[in-house]
């Protein structure tokens, strides 16, 4: 993981399925989890998609948080 990578799912969104649009911090755990079981795309999406469903299932979704852009 690179720091960077940080400020990518924060600012990233899903670029298909059911949370097409969505950012790749605020995927549903459940989404994340599915992704473990069955196999994370290839890429740096999948990469993406892998260091969030960690955060997630470590309860660390707050860290996010002071990189998020504030709301206008």
């Amino acid at each position: 993981m690179r720091p960077e990578d940080l400020e990518k799912l924060v600012t990233r969104t899903m670029p298909f399925g059911k949370h097409q649009g969505l950012l790749i911090a605020d995927l549903p755990g459940p989404y994340l989890n599915w992704f473990a079981r069955e196999g994370f795309p290839s890429g740096e999406i999948g990469q993406l998609l892998q260091l969030m469903q960690e955060i997630d299932h470590n309860g660390l979704s707050g860290l996010l948080d002071p990189l998020r852009k504030p709301s206008q």
